[in-house]
């Protein structure tokens, strides 16, 4: 009777949360921690959050660019990476690559690894008043700051988490097949849709890998649709999941070309800015996380940074889950995010201070010059906004 009375109560609320979803679901306040501009890069933006700072080496996170939108980071309170990283005492980073328009277009991959990421890296170092940084790079941004990190040995990386990120893209799946040279011809993909990479096409993309995922979250939903904390999480990720991004055109074809077809990177072969990219210069301590169920980044093709790079201390870990999982949801606050912050913690120098930073209001000056302490940390990319 106690079950049967339960289960009932359960129902009359999966019924008043389905006729509440129905007339309008009240969107929930998403990417709530907080933060500053610290500086720009035509439309990429890097943002610093505040808390306590209980490790002096500061973490520059690097996520993917296009596809969707990084407040998947910072999702809600409780079931936020970037709450959880600030609240374990880290000065945390975030590259916000931005949102791509039609004028776009020209933007190249080789432009974001030669340009972007250096003068962001120097901006970490400037602000934080630091001489060494940590470097996180989640899905397409594993491989990019992998690039970044392998032509730029002298950067002063401490200590480098590939978190989901392909890198021997021989393994990368239903993807890499897909966009097999003898399938899948780039330039007359990105010159019939005008240089760039619409919204709706990269949708369509990663619905059609997994056509059926929309139907299993709808009935996952139905069986937890009582819960109202389910609700709000379901809510706010389903905004994120159906919220593209245009992708550039440029962008594009060196990511399908450098990457999918030719695998490059992990050849040892790619160069860009006239610097060759060998995954073994890459030297500090290496963590790799991969996803069991990751139809994105298959757990092979992460794992294969472990045996390129030449670092000494070095660890890969295989999780339960797939690709976003990794990253977002109350789950990976339990499964994930602990690995990842101890593991950097363990190997990262403890602050003098154990004090809150402070964070000014404001954002950076309108002509995309970013300062700190009274120098100029990065310019306007070729003045994109």
């Amino acid at each position: 009777m106690a079950q049967w009375q339960a289960e009932l109560e359960r129902h009359v609320r999966r019924v008043q949360n389905a006729a509440a979803m129905a007339s309008g679901p009240r969107k929930p306040k998403l990417g709530q921690s907080p933060r500053r501009e610290v500086a720009a890069s035509g439309t990429a933006r890097l943002y610093r959050y505040e808390g306590r700072r209980a490790h002096a080496t500061p973490v520059l996170f690097v996520p993917n660019l296009g596809i969707s939108r990084p407040y998947i980071f910072d999702l809600l309170p409780g079931a936020s990476f970037v709450e959880h990283m600030t609240g374990q005492g880290f000065d945390f980073y975030l590259l916000d690559w931005g949102a791509f328009g039609p004028d776009d277009g020209d933007l190249t991959l080789e432009e974001c690894v030669t340009t972007i990421l250096p003068s962001m890296t120097r901006a970490v170092l400037e602000t934080s008043g630091t001489r060494e940084l940590s470097v996180l790079g989640y899905c397409m941004g594993a491989p990019l700051s992998a690039a970044f990190l392998a032509s730029n040995p002298a950067i002063p990386v401490k200590n480098y988490v590939n978190m989901a990120g392909p890198i021997d893209f021989s393994q990368s799946g239903l993807f890499g097949l897909w966009l097999q040279r003898k399938h899948f011809d780039v330039d007359r993909v990105v010159d019939a849709l005008g240089g760039s990479i619409p919204a709706h096409v990269v949708r369509a993309g990663f619905k059609l890998i997994r056509p059926t995922a929309d139907a299993s979250a709808y009935l996952n939903l139905w069986w937890n649709l009582w819960d109202e904390r389910y609700v709000e999480g379901f809510t706010a990720l389903n905004t994120w999941s159906n919220e593209y991004v245009a992708m550039p055109g440029a962008f594009f074809r060196q990511w399908v070309r450098d990457f999918y077809q030719t695998n490059k990177l992990y050849r040892g072969e790619l160069r860009y800015g006239g610097r060759l990219s060998r995954l073994n210069s890459i030297t500090c301590p290496l963590l790799a996380v991969g996803a069991a169920q990751d139809y994105i980044a298959p757990p092979a093709c992460v794992r294969a940074l472990v045996d390129a790079v030449g670092s000494t201390d070095k660890e890969y870990i295989q999780l339960p889950g797939g690709h976003i999982s990794l990253i977002a949801g109350r789950g990976a606050l339990h499964s994930c995010w602990p690995r990842v912050s101890g593991w950097l913690a363990a190997r990262s120098a403890a602050s003098r201070s154990n004090g809150r930073a402070p964070v000014a209001n404001g954002r950076a000056p309108a002509n995309g010059r970013a300062t700190a302490a009274g120098r100029t940390a990065t310019t306007t990319h070729r003045g994109r906004r």
